[in-house]
């Protein structure tokens, strides 16, 4: 369902800039009203941005690659979770993930540069990937070649390559803080409400 809202939201944006389904004042009247700035944020206004910017994208390549992710660590944590709770999480993780930006822009960036995308909420479901399937296998492009690398050496690797980029790549177009943000708190909530949540699935499916 996560995927199909993603695609579905920037298909009508995509087809309302070009005059086809709706038309280009909708297309505007999207970017304006939902995509989430951190000034407006930090003044306490237009707050649902937090959640409607999770489900915009900027384009088929940023819907694409966020959306590979989320199918490929999204359904073992899922299991996890269990759907409701899963959902929860995952507007959860967004949520952190856009304070850490408006946190981080504060002090370092732009408050007045708009942000979308789901990769905050989607980097959540790899921070909790990480800390419930460690020892997972990933198949991993390196170079020329196809690895099967353990989750823990991918997303550990993946998680501090954003630190990097975060501090040496602040003038970026990337938000590397929200990344950062939405995986600490999967951890966070992967450790707690995941594992408690797997342990009782385990459980169930044993009996």
């Amino acid at each position: 369902m996560l995927l199909i809202v993603n695609f579905i939201v920037l298909l009508v944006y995509m087809l309302a800039s070009l005059g086809i389904f709706l038309d280009s004042r909708f297309a505007s009247v999207l970017e304006e009203e939902f995509v989430m700035v951190p000034g407006e944020i930090l003044k306490g206004r237009m707050l649902y941005t937090l959640v409607t910017s999770m489900f915009m994208h900027d384009g088929w390549f940023h819907l694409l690659g966020n959306m590979l992710f989320l199918y490929i660590f999204g359904d073992n944590v899922e299991d996890a979770f269990g759907h409701t709770s899963y959902l929860v999480f995952y507007l959860v993780c967004g949520l952190a993930a856009s304070f850490a930006h408006v946190a981080y822009s504060l002090f370092f960036g732009d408050v007045l540069v708009g942000v979308v995308g789901a990769s905050g909420a989607i980097s959540g479901v790899m921070g909790a990937y990480v800390v419930l399937y460690p020892k997972a296998t990933v198949l991993t492009l390196v170079t020329y070649f196809i690895l099967p690398l353990p989750a823990i050496i991918f997303l550990g690797y993946w998680f501090a390559l954003q630190g990097i980029l975060g501090i040496f790549e602040a003038s970026g177009n990337v938000a590397y803080w929200a990344h950062i943000g939405g995986f600490v708190a999967g951890m966070l909530l992967g450790l707690t409400v995941g594992r408690r949540r797997k342990k009782a699935r385990d459980l169930r499916m044993r009996l």
